[in-house]
C-alpha cells in the first residue's frame, strides 16, 4: 500500500473527525417556516442570525434594507446568494451556493425579508454587549492582563470556564492538526497565539474561520462550527496567548 504525505494523513484525519462531530450541532426545522428550515440546513447560520451581525449582516438588517422594494428584489437577491461575492455589505465575500436550487431559495429569500426590520435599539443593545464588563488576571509571573471574556469561574484562578474548555476540546480536536496542539503554532499554519498579540479581533477571527482561506489552503468551517463555537476557541487561545491557561488539558469544573 502506497503510503501517504503528512498533510494528506492530516486531511482524512480532519475529515473523519468533522464527519463524526456534525450531529452535534443538528437543528430541529419541523416546526420551523420553510425558509428557515432551508437556510439553517445549509450553511447560512455559520456567518449570519436573525438579529445580530456575526460575518455577513443580521437577516433583521437585510429585512429592513429592502422593506416596501416589492417582489421584484426575490430574484435579484436569489441570484446574490447562488453567486456570492462582495460589496453590498462589506469587504468579507460570501461563499456562492450554486448547488441550492432556485425555487429553495427564493423560500429562504421570502422568509428573510418577512422578518421585521432591525431597529436601532438593537444595535445599541449589540454594542453594549460588545463593551459590556472586563475581566482582570494575574500571570504566573505576576503580570497583570485585562480580558472582555471571564477565563476562571470564582476566586483564585483555578478553573476555567465552561466556555474556554470547550475551546481547549474544540482546538485540540480540529485546529491543531495546522496549527499545532495546545496553540504552539504548527507545521502548515501560523501561530494563532501571534495572530491575536498581533491586534487580531474576534470579528476578524470569526470572518477568517467562517470564510477561510483557500489560497492558504484553509477550509470554510461554515456549516460545522457556530459563532459560540468559534468563540470558545478564541477565547481558550487568547487565554493560552496572555499565558493564563498552560499547556495540556486546564482544570476546570468538570475535573
Amino acid at each position: 500500500m502506497p503510503q501517504l504525505s503528512i498533510p494528506a494523513r492530516a486531511a482524512m484525519a480532519l475529515v473523519s473527525a468533522l464527519a463524526m462531530s456534525l450531529a452535534v450541532h443538528a437543528t430541529d426545522t419541523s416546526a420551523m417556516p420553510k425558509g428557515e428550515a432551508l437556510a439553517r440546513a445549509s450553511d447560512c447560520f455559520a456567518c449570519h442570525a436573525v438579529d445580530k451581525k456575526v460575518v455577513g449582516p443580521a437577516y433583521r438588517q437585510v429585512a429592513q434594507r429592502y422593506a416596501g422594494k416589492g417582489k421584484a428584489e426575490i430574484p435579484i437577491l436569489v441570484r446574490k446568494i447562488k453567486a456570492g461575492g462582495k460589496g453590498n455589505w462589506g469587504d468579507i465575500a460570501m461563499t456562492a451556493h450554486p448547488k441550492l436550487s432556485n425555487a429553495d431559495l427564493t423560500l429562504m429569500v421570502k422568509w428573510i425579508l418577512s422578518l421585521p426590520a432591525q431597529g436601532a435599539d438593537a444595535g445599541a443593545a449589540a454594542a453594549a454587549t460588545k463593551e459590556a464588563g472586563s475581566h482582570s488576571y494575574r500571570t504566573p509571573e505576576g503580570k497583570r492582563v485585562t480580558t472582555d471574556f471571564a477565563v476562571f469561574t470564582g476566586p483564585g484562578q483555578k478553573q476555567v470556564t465552561a466556555t474556554v474548555f470547550s475551546g481547549y476540546e474544540q482546538y485540540n480536536s480540529y485546529c491543531f492538526r495546522c496549527h499545532g496542539g495546545d496553540a504552539l503554532g504548527g507545521e502548515y499554519a501560523p501561530d494563532l497565539r501571534k495572530s491575536l498579540a498581533n491586534g487580531m479581533t474576534f470579528e476578524q477571527f470569526l470572518s477568517t474561520a467562517m470564510a477561510g482561506r483557500e489560497a492558504k489552503g484553509m477550509p470554510s468551517w461554515a456549516g460545522f462550527f457556530e459563532e459560540k463555537d468559534i468563540r470558545a476557541i478564541y477565547d481558550y487561545i487568547k487565554a493560552r496567548q496572555l499565558e493564563l491557561v498552560p499547556v495540556g488539558r486546564p482544570p476546570s469544573a468538570q475535573d
